[in-house]
């Protein structure tokens, strides 16, 4: 899809916020064990992302519609690695456009911006979410370990 344009969230007005809670709920339409957790719990936890890592907010839209959002921070302190690194905390892409490589050209971006800060990227992904941990085990995550219905999944490069 050559009409998506990837950028960064420049700030998170209240259209904004309501525009990303619609794309978060249809996102995990199916999979709602994972992020159905209702809007109220979607608005407080896009604005938490907002407040931890507003550098690494990007979004994917297609004219002025926001279709998908991923949350890269640099800068989270994992106590599975003794360390910092780049997390991903939210990636979620539309229902009605997944399936059109929008994901792809998220995560592109999200690991070009924490590629030039960290050499360990982490992530969290629901254990049935088996469409997204091909994607990221496209992008060389490896699955690491799992907590309840969560799979960790990480991926090292040398900077």
């Amino acid at each position: 899809m050559d009409d998506v344009k990837i950028e960064r969230l420049k700030r998170l007005n209240e259209d904004v916020l309501e525009d990303l809670i619609e794309v978060y709920m249809r996102g995990y339409e199916g999979l709602e064990e994972y992020g159905g957790e209702g809007r109220d719990y979607a608005r407080d936890y896009i604005k938490w992302c907002w407040k931890k890592a507003p550098d690494g907010f990007f979004v994917a839209k297609v004219g002025d519609r926001i279709v998908g959002f991923i949350v890269c921070d640099r800068d989270w302190y994992s106590r599975y690695e003794g360390k910092i690194v780049g997390a991903i905390h939210e990636f979620v892409v539309d229902k009605g456009w997944q399936g059109k490589g929008i994901g792809k050209k998220l995560l592109t971006k999200c690991l070009e911006f924490l590629g030039k800060y960290n050499d360990t990227i982490e992530l969290w992904v629901g254990e049935k979410n088996f469409g997204a941990m091909r994607l990221y085990e496209k992008f060389g995550f490896k699955k690491v370990g799992k907590s309840g219905i969560w799979i960790r999944m990480v991926r090292r490069q040398s900077l």
